[in-house]
């Protein structure tokens, strides 16, 4: 029978555990793309091609600030941690998976009353509209990521 002993003279720590870094540039790239959101929002909804029926202070807001709020950058965070984790094709067939399902999603939240479309809008313009945003989200991450590393 073989026995394995315990080196005596072994006194170094306890390796650290690997913490998760929530790095400057991805706050960033969440703050950012959190106002652009926002901002493509009120412009939208101020020229009248869709709009929130269902919305908290309705008298204030003409977007659904808890959606902005809350929901926007919750959903940004989570798409960027899974696409740092993707291999190139496997982040555009991500992206493309989540466009399609955020306008599947509208036209969902269309049919429960919590958003209206103008009769000329066409869901494939959300698609469009979904997968440059989060190409310009990832891009920007990217390049910001790069240059906080390359300084």
């Amino acid at each position: 029978m073989t026995t394995v002993k315990a080196l005596k003279d072994l006194n170094s720590p306890p390796s650290p555990k690997k913490r998760f870094h929530f790095s400057v540039s991805i706050f960033a790239t969440i703050l950012l793309a959190t106002l652009i959101g926002t901002y493509l929002d009120l412009l939208f909804t101020g020229i009248g091609l869709y709009s929130f029926p269902m919305r908290p202070f309705a008298s204030i807001f003409t977007i659904n600030i808890v959606f902005t709020l809350i929901g926007l950058p919750l959903f940004t965070t989570l798409f960027i941690l899974i696409s740092l984790r993707l291999h190139k094709w496997l982040k555009m067939m991500f992206m493309i998976t989540i466009s399609t399902l955020m306008a599947a999603f509208e036209k969902f939240a269309e049919s429960i009353g919590f958003f209206t479309h103008h009769d000329d809008w066409q869901h494939y313009y959300s698609f469009y509209g979904y997968t440059i945003y989060f190409i310009f989200v990832l891009l920007f991450h990217y390049l910001l990521d790069k240059q906080i590393k390359n300084s």
